[in-house]
């Protein structure tokens, strides 16, 4: 399905990955943004994924997480083989990446980081996540998603 253009939705265009864009109208300053994300898309919120730019060992590395829930930052760092991760600053992940807080795709970013999807993802028959702008979500295979991203999978989000 077309949708407006953003890096993440013409890689899929490109790939000829099967996809469906959402948009949805949440601020993103809101309290609970991805449960709110989730109850605009009518989706259950463990099928919508989160994308944090994080740092390990110095390096930076993608974690794609359920909105339900938070990062495991240790177990990050082990699913890639590093002693120490912390959440990477605002303004370096919108430059790696050349998304916008809350816009973050794990898809057709500035410079390929590292990614790391959570293993939950692979539960279900699609999942969601940026498409690369406030406002609009991308849903597709979990398989595609890691795929695409050449993304390891793990279990690194905490409940």
């Amino acid at each position: 399905m077309a949708g407006p253009g953003t890096p993440a939705i013409a890689l899929l265009s490109k790939q000829k990955i099967a996809h469906s864009t959402h948009p949805y109208d949440v601020s993103p300053d809101a309290p609970n943004y991805g449960a709110l994300v989730a109850e605009a898309l009518g989706v259950a919120p463990e099928r919508v994924f989160k994308s944090l730019v994080t740092e390990v060992d110095g390096g930076l590395t993608v974690a794609v997480v359920p909105v339900t829930g938070e990062l495991d930052l240790k177990a990050l760092a082990a699913a890639v083989g590093g002693k120490r991760a912390a959440m990477a600053d605002r303004a370096v992940a919108e430059r790696a990446t050349g998304y916008v807080r809350g816009g973050i795709s794990p898809l057709g970013q500035r410079k390929r980081l590292p990614t790391v999807v959570d293993s939950s993802a692979l539960a279900y028959p699609t999942v969601y996540v940026s498409a690369g702008r406030r406002g609009l979500q991308v849903q597709l295979t979990p398989t595609d998603l890691v795929a695409l991203t050449g993304a390891a999978t793990a279990s690194i989000a905490a409940v």
